[in-house]
């Protein structure tokens, strides 16, 4: 069961959501600074985890409320569909920062910082999107984020195709190409990822506006 309403129970979810994209444009803006001083990648790598498992005892902690609780405010599988797709954002931004550090890269290329930057800039839209979940029968501004957020998945994804096609020109050697190629394919996933929440709140301002 579920019905739209401001109860307490409706805004745990909702609190649930925000503070979860919350861990979400933290680890971006990480992760884009990382990319612009790999001196201080270690640091930031770790407080990008740091916010990744903030991100993951949300998402358990959304789960165990709902299997406990009758009345919810949305559809249960669209929140568990988007607690979970909030997750795969954060985790994807964790291990993109993750391989930043461990391959100690240095003199990034500009289609890395320009990935991350759409990333970034996703995550924000996606905060602000969520934000206005609990006004779902408004529904203009959040169908126009989402618009935003589908039209930086876009950029993300020439960003990524631009990078691929630099990597075998034959500018970088074997083992760079593969380490660029595992960093860039983790930040485009990240900005996918990012568009299937935006997939999933339009489906249910659709269903409820």
């Amino acid at each position: 069961m579920f019905g739209i309403g401001s109860s307490k129970s409706d805004r745990t979810f909702y609190d649930a959501f925000e503070r979860h994209a919350a861990r979400i444009v933290e680890a971006g803006k990480l992760l884009a600074e990382m990319v612009r001083d790999p001196d201080r990648c270690s640091q930031l790598a770790q407080a990008v985890k740091e916010a990744e498992n903030a991100g993951d005892k949300i998402t358990h902690e959304t789960i165990a409320k709902l299997h406990k609780t009758w009345i919810t405010p949305i559809d249960r599988a669209d929140i568990h569909s988007l607690i979970s797709a909030l997750d795969d954002v954060l985790d994807l931004i964790e291990a993109a920062a993750e391989r930043v550090a461990l391959y100690e890269v240095t003199n990034l290329p500009d289609f890395v910082i320009k990935l991350a930057d759409s990333l970034q800039s996703a995550t924000l839209a996606v905060e602000k999107a969520v934000k206005l979940l609990p006004q779902v029968k408004q529904p203009k501004e959040m169908l126009d984020v989402c618009v935003e957020i589908n039209r930086l998945e876009n950029e993300a994804d020439d960003a990524y195709r631009h990078g691929l096609a630099t990597l075998f020109k034959g500018a970088y050697d074997a083992i760079e190409v593969m380490k660029w190629r595992d960093i860039i394919d983790n930040l485009e996933s990240a900005t996918d990822r990012c568009e299937d929440v935006a997939n999933i709140l339009e489906g249910i301002v659709l269903e409820y506006s």
